[in-house]
């Protein structure tokens, strides 16, 4: 199955639908079969589990960035980094990996345990 996301002002993504890959032999087909499904002219762009194309997932509120041809997450706290090469957020600080679970704490800009 293929894997659609559709856009909205400012490139949001609005929706994310799945074509048999029967109809999706190529992305501008899946396209075209969505456009005329939902009977609009909105602009579609595929998207994969895998992340082999457009580096991540889309989701409903990701942002398709034309640029990088990347979907990419809504920022989770304002002094995370994006990642040029994933196009994924990333902390400051690397979280601990000691197999416990950690929140981001935004006010002391570190991680805090999870007791």
């Amino acid at each position: 199955m293929a894997h659609f996301a559709k856009l909205g002002v400012g490139n949001k993504v609005l929706k994310v639908s799945v074509v048999s890959n029967d109809i999706a032999t190529s992305e501008q087909a899946g396209v075209e079969f969505l456009q005329n499904l939902y009977k609009d002219r909105a602009v579609w762009k595929q998207t994969s589990y895998n992340a082999n194309i457009r580096k991540n997932f889309a989701g409903i509120g990701y942002k398709y960035d034309q640029t990088r041809d990347a979907f990419i997450a809504p920022k989770p706290f304002n002094s995370w980094i994006l990642d040029e090469e994933t196009c994924q957020w990333e902390a400051p600080i690397v979280k601990p990996n000691n197999n416990k679970i950690y929140n981001w704490n935004e006010e002391t800009q570190q991680w805090d345990l999870n007791e």
